[in-house]
């Protein structure tokens, strides 16, 4: 189907059809909906470029992924993936900005007419893009949570309610001392808005339900996380429950416990925040709270779209955990 059969259906010139998709000349009413009626009856479906001029659009959102020390570039595509799938779904393209440019990086993107709308991961507590990102005539949605959320549209896992479902699953088997073995030190040093939620939310319940913890954050180096093991369980031997919030390191903490003559969950409990696909390969399957990326994705890409068609106020979306109980978690082994 050509632009040629539309005009022909209509009786029409092919640059008619072509005013009409692209809204560059005025056509009279009555010839335009002549031409979108051949549209319709012949079922011809306009390339991307010609909707893009007709709409005004670029068919295009930039996803800012900047890869920080620390992050782990994994799951991070993970969600970069969820949000070029959806966005695709929709007919939009995705342009991945991976330099940490901050400000200056979302003022480039939106000085051109390449992208409609942003949508920003690895979101701070203080983020110094925010101010920017308000004062932008580029509709915007954030994959995390910043302090201060007026104005904004945010989405995210709730992990405040995730650390607490951790410790509570814990404290329900009787543990009584736990440990959050964390992210890298530089995340927490950047006020990562996830890595803060979550140690907030791990400490409220334990301090609600009476449980001693402690907080270790934790480089991904085998080597590193076998030291930062090897001393937490030195220093705090009665800590018999870890939460672990670190993807790669929860092969190396496995191997590590067991290097110290110590099972799971007979000895130690372990639950871990992490994709499903991480939790499920190791020795024994590890009960965790999944990380739902495609739900975040596609979320944001949705609630983008939103803001696009000037629909919906800005808001705050987080999605409750889902805790999957499997095999590294029991009751407390008894004291001796």
């Amino acid at each position: 189907m050509r632009i040629s059969d539309v005009a022909r259906h209509a009786g029409v010139s092919p640059s008619t059809v072509s005013y009409v998709l692209s809204g560059k000349r005025s056509i009279s009413p009555a010839t335009r909906r002549r031409v979108l009626e051949s549209i319709d009856v012949l079922g011809y479906q306009p390339h991307a470029g010609a909707r893009a001029l007709a709409s005004n659009r670029s068919n295009v959102i930039a996803l800012v992924v900047p890869l920080r020390p620390g992050i782990h570039v994994p799951v991070a595509m993970q969600f970069a993936v969820s949000v070029v799938t959806s966005a695709r779904d929709r007919e939009h393209d995705v342009l991945l900005l991976t330099q940490a440019e901050g400000e200056s990086g979302l003022r480039r993107v939106a000085g051109t007419s390449m992208v409609d709308g942003i949508i920003v991961m690895d979101v701070e507590v203080d983020d110094a893009r925010i101010p920017t990102l308000r004062s932008l005539s580029h509709p915007s949605v954030l994959i995390g949570v910043p302090a201060d959320t007026e104005g904004l549209t945010c989405v995210d896992l709730d992990f405040e309610a995730a650390g607490r479902a951790c410790v509570a699953h814990l404290a329900a088997l009787g543990h009584r001392e736990i440990a959050l073995v964390g992210q890298p030190p530089s995340v927490y040093e950047r006020r990562t808005g996830f890595a803060e939620r979550t140690v907030a939310g791990f400490r409220a319940e334990a301090h609600e339900r009476g449980v001693e913890t402690t907080v270790v954050p934790c480089d991904a180096a085998p080597a590193a996380v076998a030291a930062s093991v090897t001393g937490l369980l030195d220093e705090r031997p009665g800590v018999t429950g870890l939460v672990v919030h670190n993807e790669p390191a929860v092969g190396p903490l496995l191997d590590a416990v067991r290097g110290l003559g110590r099972e799971v969950p007979a000895d130690l409990s372990v639950v871990a925040i992490a994709p499903d696909d991480i939790a499920t390969e190791t020795s024994p399957p590890l009960t965790s709270v999944s990380l739902p990326a495609e739900e975040v994705g596609g979320r944001a890409v949705s609630l983008l779209m939103d803001k696009l068609d000037d629909f919906g106020p800005p808001e705050v979306t987080l999605l409750p955990p889902r805790l999957v109980p499997r095999a590294s978690a029991a009751a407390r082994p008894a004291l001796p």
